[in-house]
């Protein structure tokens, strides 16, 4: 129930497949996808925006109570590094509210996160949970974010960062049956984004990788 990712861009996509056809049975668990559950309160909780680029009208994105999505050390006193950071964390939240939401096309606030490959991927990690018709639930702590400009250090970045599958679980929406990782699998999973600076000036997911143990 992970966000597993392959290289390029099948690499968000496979990330995110992993886990949750290793919860379900099948599959491996070295990269994995972002996954979560846990059955609590349903009170939503706003998208944050503190930071982000002014002018832009960004998607205003809600997580029900039940599913605990943090990032914990996701702040920086350089403007560049914490758009950036703002952004990914944006994405991130799209794609687990889509997932929660059952649209395997990710929705409009997913698409505005992503480039038209980083999209394609995400959508594939989507499905993993909606053609099985499983939601997430739980607590999933996304935390020691690490950030690198690349190329003109102006429109190409890289953020990587961990999170913590312990308290994370699916929930089939039919039968109710809930499902964490197997027992013995390391329930931490590294992740490296590459972003790219659209024109209007958010930073989009162009691909996603991820490694289970890899924290």
């Amino acid at each position: 129930m992970a966000r597993r990712a392959l290289t390029t861009t099948a690499t968000v996509l496979t990330t995110t497949a992993a886990l949750l056809l290793t919860a379900c049975g099948g599959g491996d668990d070295k990269q994995d996808d972002i996954k979560g559950a846990d059955t609590g309160s349903t009170s939503p909780s706003a998208s944050a925006s503190a930071s982000q680029a002014s002018g832009i009208k960004r998607p205003d994105i809600k997580l029900p109570g039940e599913f605990q999505l943090t990032f914990d050390g996701w702040t920086s006193g350089d403007a560049v590094e914490q758009a950036v950071l703002d952004d990914a964390k944006e994405q991130l939240r799209a794609g687990y509210a889509a997932i929660i939401a059952d649209e395997p096309d990710g929705g409009d606030a997913l698409a505005f996160y992503d480039t038209a490959s980083g999209l394609s991927q995400d959508r594939q990690w989507i499905k993993t949970y909606t053609s099985k018709n499983l939601t997430v639930f739980g607590k999933l702590p996304a935390y020691d974010p690490e950030f690198t400009l690349l190329g003109d250090k102006k429109t190409r970045a890289v953020v990587s960062y961990c999170t913590d599958e312990s308290k994370a679980y699916t929930r089939n929406r039919a039968t109710k049956e809930v499902q964490g990782n197997p027992a013995g699998t390391d329930p931490k999973v590294f992740y490296t984004v590459t972003l790219a600076k659209n024109a209007d000036g958010v930073w989009q997911n162009v691909s996603t990788r991820g490694k289970r143990g890899g924290c």
